[in-house]
């Protein structure tokens, strides 16, 4: 109770202020500030002068910022000002301000926006300074911000309130200057590459392109029922049948599934399309961009993540699924598993079961396979590994492999434990495709949920033809997880899904 009169109490000394303020005749608001410099901009100018540099120099500057401090010693006064990169120390002397200046001064609380105009020097303490001539008033915070960090004792208010995060928390805004980093570098890469960036619809009649459940809205005026996108693969596809060789996309995705450290109902995905080219050749050329993209917007392709070091240096392991299942298999049960045994329903399940693995009715062999692979491999993949060759069951979208009916051309790429590319050899046999559709509405029938629907204008588009096509969808939040050694994909998404507080 001590703490909610104490926190009412700082309310009405803010709000008491500001109505001082005005009553001296500071707009609550003003239109802008102009500033010769930010706060940033003067640092990495400056930040390395001496005293006497600076001294000789009369360094004059007009800047603005959010208080971050207020100290005072005596006569001398203290602000420190940050514009979300930077931090500089304003002083303040009543004999050098007009009286109005100073009094505003006075007013001022933790937080408040201000501007400030003065000469750069250093203190005694070889503190960077302004020596205010002029100051300010530009906006009052009316809510006290926590002194320090772990002021902010509930963690999810970083999530729920990410303004105040950035305010308080300098690392988190680096977190996301990295991500925009990201998303240039790939987007450089590919361009150089010949690539065309396009957008593709969020809303689209049939949810397609990957196996996950959407979420479902409906239009009004056309009075039908829409999803909101779970990939944009058939539609980049479709630009590819019509011409554009080669194609991406950088935008969300929606799937109605769990929430966890790794998954938020909307994410960002990099997906691309290149005629002419399989999945091994897309292999080289994610190590080379993720290598590249590492030292473009991380410094370096040498990173550190949930306490291990990982290299993104090429050339990245190589697995096969069905030998990371059964060599895995085989050391946790101490007999040896065969890669016919995987092959076959019947021995797959009665492994799995030993394994502790629920086997849902309708699994083939190689959707068994899959979750045996998931479940003992996963975590240990923390150096980047390229899992290829996955079952025919598991990838609708994927071509065979000519020598192997029951596995397809496609890979994923695991770093620190997680997924994060998927990638494959297009399908566009479409009499094929249209196959794999119809054993997916089967499974849809049974009941899972995640199944893939019909799509016949896209099996119309591969009966126009569609060429040899390798594809490749790349998670955009988990890169940047890694890249920025944030445990939760919370941490590099600005503002997640949170469960509404009572």
């Amino acid at each position: 109770m001590s703490e909610l009169i104490k926190e009412s109490d700082l309310l009405k000394q803010r709000r008491a202020n500001f109505e001082e303020l005005q009553r001296l005749g500071v707009d609550p608001y003003p239109r802008t500030f102009e500033r010769t410099d930010a706060i940033d901009a003067l640092v990495q100018a400056h930040g390395a002068k001496s005293g006497e540099e600076l001294e000789a120099a009369h360094v004059h500057t007009r800047t603005a910022g959010r208080i971050l401090a207020i100290r005072a010693f005596g006569k001398a006064n203290f602000l420190v000002l940050s514009d979300g990169r930077s931090k500089i120390q304003v002083y303040i002397r009543q004999d050098s301000l007009s009286e109005r200046d100073f009094a505003i001064y006075k007013l001022l609380d933790f937080g408040d926006f201000v501007g400030v105009e003065g000469e750069l020097f250093r203190t005694r303490t070889n503190e960077l300074t302004i020596k205010a001539s002029k100051l300010e008033f530009l906006t009052k915070c009316f809510i006290p911000l926590p002194e320090k960090w772990h002021g902010l004792s509930d963690v999810e208010t970083r999530y729920r309130q990410r303004y105040l995060d950035l305010i308080v928390n300098p690392d988190s805004r680096q977190v996301f200057e990295v991500r925009s980093k990201v998303l240039a570098s790939i987007r450089t890469f590919l361009n150089s590459r010949g690539y065309l960036e396009v957008e593709t619809p969020m809303m689209q009649p049939i949810a397609g392109g990957a196996l996950a459940r959407p979420f479902v809205t409906h239009h009004n005026a056309l009075d039908m029922q829409l999803y909101m996108r779970i990939a944009p693969e058939l539609y980049l596809k479709r630009l590819t049948v019509g011409g554009i060789e080669r194609v991406y996309e950088i935008n969300r995705n929606f799937r109605n599934e769990g929430i966890s450290t790794q998954h938020n109902p909307e994410f960002t995905m990099l997906e691309f399309y290149q005629a002419y080219s399989g999945y091994q050749e897309l292999m080289t050329m994610t190590e080379e961009m993720l290598s590249t993209v590492a030292r473009e917007a991380a410094g370096t392709d040498q990173i550190k993540f949930g306490g291990h070091d990982i290299s993104l240096t090429p050339p990245f392991r190589r697995v096969s699924l069905r030998e990371g299942a059964r060599v895995k298999a085989s050391e946790k049960l101490g007999v040896t598993v065969t890669d016919e045994e995987l092959r076959d329903r019947e021995a797959a399940a009665a492994i799995a079961k030993k394994l502790g693995i629920e086997v849902h009715k309708g699994w083939g062999a190689g959707k068994i396979a899959t979750e045996i692979f998931e479940r003992l491999n996963e975590h240990d993949l923390v150096q980047p590994t390229f899992v290829y060759d996955f079952p025919t069951e598991v990838s609708p979208l994927s071509k065979q492999r000519p020598d192997d009916p029951d596995t397809v051309e496609r890979f994923e790429l695991y770093i620190g434990g997680f997924e994060v590319a998927n990638a494959f050899s297009e399908l566009n046999d479409p009499a094929e495709q249209r196959r794999r559709f119809e054993a997916q509405l089967q499974d849809r029938e049974a009941g899972d949920l995640e199944a893939h629907a019909m799509d016949e204008d896209y099996i119309r588009a591969l009966e126009y033809g569609l060429p040899p096509t390798g594809g490749e969808g790349v998670g955009i939040d988990r890169l940047v997880m890694l890249l920025t050694n944030s445990p939760s994909i919370r941490d590099v998404i600005l503002f997640p899904l949170m469960r509404p507080r009572a």
